[in-house]
């Protein structure tokens, strides 16, 4: 029997349904009876599936345990508010859509599975029995946009505080706190808000050990040094051994993705500095890789040059940090003051070349923001020539310390199996043994141009997941060693209307480019209707941005998958039957941003 899938007619330049995404989804309208599949066409090619609600969690069981390929990882799950949407070119009537990402990672494929929900409570079954990565993915959807998942253990508040009123990503929830009434805080609103800080472990799901037995606890944080920001982790203890964790997350929550609903395109390249505030211009990429793809932007050699050693530099900047602050979580002091010099030097030349340091917000649409300056040759020359020998110097002083190995050695080890099921990316996974990097498996951004190993290790535990990324930075060096010696020629920016800032040639001959330059200075440029993600190999792991454009001047929906995100939420299973001096080192191997889990 033909396949019954339906394609709405597109636009010449939306790329067509490849051949092995038909097949795949023709196997899964047999899964579901005979069900007839909107395809939507996205700018990223990624193959975007509408299922109905009530054969969601089948249609994704099928994906993850019978299809051709297999999609074992649910890389992300987040929902739109449809209701202002004035361009949906044929997709399913909502009033929500729930959005699941899936991933398979050898070979590397994805594929989306959308659920069209209609009225102000919509449902959709949980699928918490698929992916234990899904609890928090579900609970920050019912948090931020009020869709309940039916069947979920806890669902409850992730991010926001349980006293909060609404849902803050409904397009009619207030984007700025002008749109808000005054504040004001009554006697009972003060006892209210006092009664909610009270700690009621069952709240938190966690269960007494036997009737006789009751709780005992210990808080970490929010304001704890070993906590690396501000975070909450209440412990369940039988003497020093934790029985279970409980992360509370939000405190660093800045509604990164409600702002970029009000910001241009151009104008909220700066939020993005300061998701992963410790990667700098590694988080203007994935941003910028989807808007250029929804543009259809070609980013010049010399710009994706540019991109690409900075985004290196960065690497080694935010591995100095994790390694010093890492070796001191364990007991030793010296090795920060070490590692936080040389990544002073580090950031002398990112300052030399983009003029900012942590947040230089130098990249742009199109390509970057300047040429790079006179010098810079001379100055990375001299930092690839500094640093190995440090690296090695820190070989024998962190990674060959006896203590650091007692400590981190055998502690929260997961599989490749397990990471692949909790989301877990980068560093992490591969010292599980996988050697998969995104930008082997599909290079992006001019990294094909590049020759680099991939770093492995064996066990998962603390220890591998740091000789991985030590590695990491000597690889790093090989790169921006490679862009030194063979930078291409040529302009820094692509010769495109949409670029920003916008090309100023011909400005002064006539009204029109005149006035047309004018407006993509300040209102920014109008980026064509569509949808895209981009994916790059983040420091932590993978990081992407998914938008969504209307055809206006602002973006209609900005999503920001973190690899911090799944990360700190696989910290329980690898903690329990541990100590709390284990836990410490446990956090400090993860190496998380929290500006990056809360967003």
């Amino acid at each position: 029997m033909s396949a019954r899938i339906e394609e709405p007619t597109t636009p010449p330049e939306t790329p067509a349904l490849r051949d092995e995404d038909r097949s795949l989804i023709e196997a899964l309208r047999e899964t579901l009876g005979g069900e007839t599949l909107p395809v939507q066409p996205c700018a990223d090619e990624i193959a975007t599936v509408w299922v109905p609600a009530n054969a969601a969690r089948e249609a994704l069981r099928f994906l993850k345990h019978r299809s051709r390929p297999r999609f074992p990882m649910l890389y992300d799950l987040t929902a739109i508010d449809e209701r202002s949407r004035s361009r949906r070119d044929g997709q399913p009537e909502a009033d929500f859509t729930v959005l699941y990402h899936l991933m398979a990672l050898e070979p590397l494929r994805e594929i989306r599975i959308k659920v069209a929900l209609k009225g102000d409570a919509p449902t959709v079954p949980t699928i918490t029995g698929l992916w234990p990565t899904a609890s928090w993915y579900e609970r920050e959807v019912w948090d931020l946009f009020g869709i309940r998942f039916d069947g979920h253990p806890n669902l409850r508040r992730l991010i926001m505080p349980p006293t909060w009123e609404g849902h803050p990503l409904r397009k009619d929830h207030p984007a700025r706190a002008t749109e808000m009434g005054r504040y004001s805080l009554s006697e009972q609103r003060h006892i209210d808000e006092e009664e909610a800080l009270r700690f009621k472990p069952e709240d938190w799901g966690m269960e007494r050990q036997s009737d006789e037995s009751d709780f005992m606890f210990l808080n970490i944080g929010p304001q704890h040094p070993g906590t690396h920001g501000v975070i909450r982790l209440v412990l369940q203890l039988d003497g020093e051994e934790i029985i279970d964790v409980v992360p509370e997350i939000g405190f660093h929550h800045r509604g990164a993705e409600k702002m970029g609903e009000r910001q241009s395109w151009h104008t909220y390249i700066p939020y993005t500095d300061r998701v992963d505030y410790l990667s700098g211009v590694v988080n203007n990429l994935p941003y910028l890789l989807a808007v250029e793809k929804l543009a259809g932007i070609e980013v010049p050699d010399r710009a994706k040059i540019i991109r690409v050693m900075l985004c290196e530099l960065f690497r080694i900047s935010n591995h100095l940090v994790w390694y010093g602050t890492y070796a001191q979580d364990v007991g030793q002091m010296s090795p920060v003051f070490y590692m936080f010099n040389d990544r002073e030097r580090l950031l002398g030349i990112i300052e030399a070349i983009c003029g900012a340091r942590m947040h230089p917000n130098w990249f742009r649409i199109g390509g970057v923001a300047a040429d790079l300056p006179d010098g810079w040759d001379r100055l990375v020359r001299d930092f690839l020539d500094y640093f190995p020998p440090k690296l090695r110097e820190y070989d024998g002083m962190v990674m060959g310390n006896g203590i650091l190995k007692a400590r981190t050695r055998g502690i929260g080890a997961f599989n490749t199996e397990e990471a692949v099921e909790w989301g877990v990316t980068g560093p992490a996974l591969r010292a599980t043994g996988l050697a998969w990097d995104l930008r082997k498996e599909r290079p992006y951004g001019g990294y094909d141009q590049f020759e680099f190993d991939v770093p492995v290790a064996h066990k998962g535990d603390c220890y591998d997941r740091a000789v991985v990324r030590v590695e990491e930075m000597r690889q790093s060096l090989r790169i921006i060693r490679q862009c030194l010696e063979n930078m291409p020629s040529g302009p820094y920016k692509a010769d495109h209307s949409l670029t920003t800032p916008p090309i100023k040639d011909r400005t002064m001959l006539d009204i029109e480019t005149l006035i047309t330059h004018f407006l993509n200075v300040s209102w920014g440029p109008v980026i064509p209707a569509g949808e895209a993600t981009g994916c790059v190999e983040g420091t932590k792991g993978l990081y992407s941005y998914h938008v969504i454009s209307e055809k206006s001047t602002i973006p209609y929906r900005v999503r920001i998958r973190s690899s911090s995100f799944p990360h700190m939420q696989i910290i329980p299973f690898i903690s329990r039957g541990h100590t709390v001096p284990d836990l410490l080192a446990i956090i400090g191997a993860t190496d998380f941003v929290l500006a990056d889990v809360d967003r």
